[in-house]
């Protein structure tokens, strides 16, 4: 079973949610970290029920338009826990196009791989203070019975690995200053 589907799980693992929601958390609450289009989700949907892992019921809202609320099975809470229990190695590092050109960027001027570095970190900058708003929403660290404690807890990875990112970036454009002054 792929990841996405893990996550679909996990999600109906706390509530009962219609695709829309799914894709909505997607959105929301998981696009720092796992992405979903809407696209992938109604037929990862698929597969799970046609595995019996989840379930859905019609409801009806307003006069006429019916929608699927999705609820996890118990043979879905077991896949789900065994993937959740599961001890995975470490993933390859992923890929990151930006160091990619800042590999080869050798190849343009000077000026140029500076202002790619500054729009850099302008963009990991505005991440940063995005993930610090929603971070915002906790008074305090959350009980760990909680969802909300995980979700804290990946908020702060999300926290920390931009700050990097930004230190990174920021060590990169004082290296290029001080070599454009020699």
């Amino acid at each position: 079973m792929g990841t996405l589907q893990y996550a679909i799980l996990g999600m109906l693992n706390r509530e009962s949610m219609t695709g829309y929601d799914l894709t909505r958390e997607f959105q929301t609450s998981l696009f720092d970290f796992w992405t979903a289009k809407h696209s992938q989700v109604y037929p990862e949907l698929k597969s799970l029920l046609e595995k019996g892992y989840v379930e859905y019921e019609t409801e009806i809202s307003g006069t006429a338009l019916k929608k699927k609320v999705y609820t996890i099975t118990q043979q879905g809470r077991d896949a789900f826990q065994n993937w959740e229990e599961t001890a995975y190695p470490i993933k390859p590092i992923p890929k990151d196009e930006f160091r990619l050109q800042l590999f080869f960027s050798d190849a343009m001027e000077p000026e140029m791989r500076l202002k790619q570095l500054e729009y850099h970190l302008q963009q990991h900058r505005q991440r940063l203070e995005q993930i610090r708003k929603k971070q915002e929403k906790f008074e305090v660290i959350p009980p760990k019975e909680e969802s909300q404690f995980c979700d804290y807890l990946v908020m702060q990875g999300a926290i920390h690995r931009e700050e990097s990112y930004c230190s990174w970036l920021e060590e990169c454009i004082n290296l290029c200053q001080q070599r454009k002054i020699l």
